[in-house]
C-alpha cells in the first residue's frame, strides 16, 4: 500500500468495488487497520539514544535506583508557558447523553496570546519554588542567575544554609551556558545532568505541567498574572504522596528507557 492515508471513498473511486469488498480486502485478507501516529518530541540518532541510555544507567547505579538517601537532595525544575485561557481538551468535553438526546456542540476556542513564562521547582517531599517572569520575557543566563536560581536556593537552606543541593534541569541555554555553570560551582551545587530531547525523562514534563494544566483547562482568567497564581495555587494542593510517586516513576521511566535501547515510550 503506497498511499498509506488512502480513505475508502478513495479506494472506491480508484478500484470501483464495493465498501464491503474494500472491508473484506482489507481487514480479512491484508490483516491492516488504520492507526494514528503516535507524536513524538524528537527523531532520536543511535547517539542520542545512547546517551539516554548512558544516562539512565548512571543515574540508577548512582542513586541506588532511586532508593538512595541522596534523593532528597534533588531539586528539579523546569519552565512552562502559562496561558491566560486554554481551551479543553476533546477528552475532558465529553458528557453523558440521554439516547433520544442530539449531541451537544461546543464552539472551538483557541489558546488565549497572553501568558507568562513560570519555572517551577521541586523535590521528592514537595514544592520548592515558583518563580515567574514579569514582562512576558523568556529566559536568559542573567534571569535564571541572579532571580530564579537565588530564590529555589534560598528556599531550600532557609532551615539548613549548608545543606547539598542536587540541582536538575534540561539542556537549555540558560541551564547549561558559562554564567549559570560558575555560579552553580560558586554555590557547591552539583548538576545532575540531562539527556538531549528527553522530556519523558524529566519530571517537570512527564507529571507537573501536564497534571496542572489539565487542571486549568477550560478556565478563564482575567489576566496572566492571575493564570500563574492559580497555577501556583493547585501546585501547592498536590499531596506529599504524589511528589513521592512522581520520584519513584521517575527512575522507573530510566529502566524503561534502558529497556526500549533509549527509545521513546508511552505516557505512563
Amino acid at each position: 500500500m503506497q498511499d498509506r492515508h488512502v480513505t475508502y471513498r478513495e479506494i472506491e473511486a480508484c478500484l470501483g468495488i464495493s465498501p464491503t469488498s474494500i472491508h473484506s480486502i482489507l481487514h480479512e485478507h491484508l490483516a491492516v487497520k488504520k492507526v494514528c501516529s503516535r507524536w513524538i518530541p524528537h527523531n532520536l540518532t543511535i547517539a542520542q539514544k545512547k546517551a539516554r541510555v548512558d544516562w539512565c544507567k548512571e543515574m540508577l547505579k548512582k542513586y541506588d535506583r532511586g532508593a538512595s538517601k541522596d534523593v532528597y537532595k534533588i531539586v528539579t525544575g523546569d519552565e512552562s508557558w502559562i496561558y491566560a485561557y486554554e481551551p479543553e481538551t476533546k477528552q475532558q468535553s465529553t458528557v453523558w447523553v440521554f439516547q433520544d438526546e442530539p449531541n451537544p456542540t461546543k464552539v472551538v476556542r483557541g489558546r488565549s496570546t497572553s501568558k507568562q513564562m513560570v519555572a517551577c521547582f521541586f523535590g521528592k517531599t514537595g514544592h520548592v519554588a515558583t518563580v515567574p517572569l514579569e514582562q512576558r520575557r523568556t529566559v536568559n543566563s542573567e534571569w535564571y542567575t541572579t532571580i530564579c536560581l537565588p530564590e529555589v536556593f534560598g528556599e531550600i537552606r532557609k532551615m539548613n544554609k549548608r545543606r547539598r543541593i542536587i540541582v536538575h534541569h534540561d539542556n537549555a541555554s540558560s541551564h547549561t551556558s558559562a554564567q549559570t555553570s560558575a555560579f552553580l560551582t560558586g554555590q557547591n551545587v552539583e548538576v545532575m545532568g540531562h539527556p538531549p530531547y528527553s522530556p519523558d525523562l524529566a519530571p517537570n514534563d512527564f507529571f507537573l505541567f501536564p497534571h496542572i494544566k489539565k487542571k486549568m483547562r477550560g478556565q478563564r482568567f482575567s489576566s496572566p498574572e492571575d493564570a500563574v497564581e492559580a497555577f501556583k495555587n493547585h501546585v501547592l494542593e498536590v499531596s506529599q504522596s504524589e511528589w513521592k510517586k512522581c520520584f519513584e516513576n521517575w527512575f522507573e521511566r530510566m529502566q524503561k528507557c534502558i529497556n526500549l535501547d533509549g527509545e521513546y515510550f508511552e505516557k505512563q
